[in-house]
């Protein structure tokens, strides 16, 4: 029987924020900080794979649909970047190498001598430099949704230039500036359409360090380099993608010697919006980067 009745509501008189089901998580100590990291177990002897989430998502928000469907192949581990979420907070500079060097030290936290990492969107620029600055820690690459560059055209570089000065400033506020950063920024454009959890999420950031992440992520450039990746890779496509653009996406194809291309039919937020197309692309691409690697 459907119980109709409404949910209950708090003392505010606000329904309760519900979150959808979520693997288990727990707090691990790294010598940089605390993170919040969940642990999808997969099958016995499944292999551990570490996802890294896209900018201005958290790991919750980029793949609360696929830890359960994934979980039925392999270990699903995942954290919060820097500054995002429940991420490591720091005065520094937000770096894409650091948060390379971070997704290493929760593999150390965790006991696990190798693993697969698997990047969406600017996970995958973090990922291509964990392939570059720890190679011999993965046992492969699956990169999703992203490119070895992002800043480019001139429209993009007057994007990502706005982004540096609202970075700059965000440094310099006082707390009550920065939350009004937060509610202008991105609270006011999601909450018509984002669950109060999803909300929710969004509001643990640290906007100074998201807004240089984005800064980071216009300056990232893995051209140089690509070449000399022997990581076994597998680059996840998606076809209808208005953000990172599909021929961007092929030159990781092409540039990386070891990489083999699969195909979604799904847009930039393929793992949310189109997850049972998603997960066994992924799922797909990470077989084939284990077998060419073992």
């Amino acid at each position: 029987m459907i119980d109709e009745r409404p949910p209950a509501v708090d003392a505010s008189g606000d329904p309760p924020v519900v979150a959808p089901p979520l693997p288990p998580g727990r707090d691990v100590e790294l010598e940089q900080g605390t993170v919040f990291v969940r642990d999808q177990a997969g099958p016995s002897g499944a292999p551990p794979v570490i996802l890294l989430h896209g900018w201005t998502a958290t790991a919750d928000l980029n793949f609360f649909r696929c830890y359960e469907p994934l979980g039925a192949h392999v270990r699903a581990i995942a954290f919060d970047q820097r500054g995002h979420g429940r991420g490591l907070r720091s005065r520094k500079v937000f770096r894409l190498e650091d948060c390379a060097d971070d997704v290493v030290a929760v593999g150390d936290a965790l006991g696990l001598e190798r693993f697969v990492v698997l990047g969406y969107s600017m996970g995958g620029a973090v990922a291509q430099l964990v392939a570059q600055r720890h190679p011999d820690r993965l046992d492969g690459m699956v990169l999703c949704a992203t490119a070895p560059h992002y800043n480019r055209h001139r429209n993009e570089r007057l994007s990502f230039l706005g982004l540096s000065g609202l970075a700059a400033l965000a440094r310099l506020a006082p707390a009550q500036l920065r939350r009004r950063l937060t509610d202008q920024l991105y609270l006011q454009r999601k909450t018509s359409s984002w669950e109060p959890w999803a909300v929710q999420e969004a509001a643990r950031h640290d906007w100074r360090m998201v807004l240089e992440a984005g800064r980071a992520i216009g300056s990232f450039r893995a051209d140089e380099w690509l070449g000399d990746v022997e990581v076994p890779t597998a680059v996840v496509i998606t076809m209808q993608d208005q953000v990172v653009p599909v021929r961007r996406q092929l030159l990781l194809f092409e540039e990386i010697p070891t990489a083999a291309a699969f195909r979604v039919d799904g847009g930039h937020d393929a793992a949310i919006a189109r997850p049972e197309r998603f997960v066994p692309t992924a799922v797909a691409a990470i077989h084939d980067v284990l077998e060419r690697g073992s």
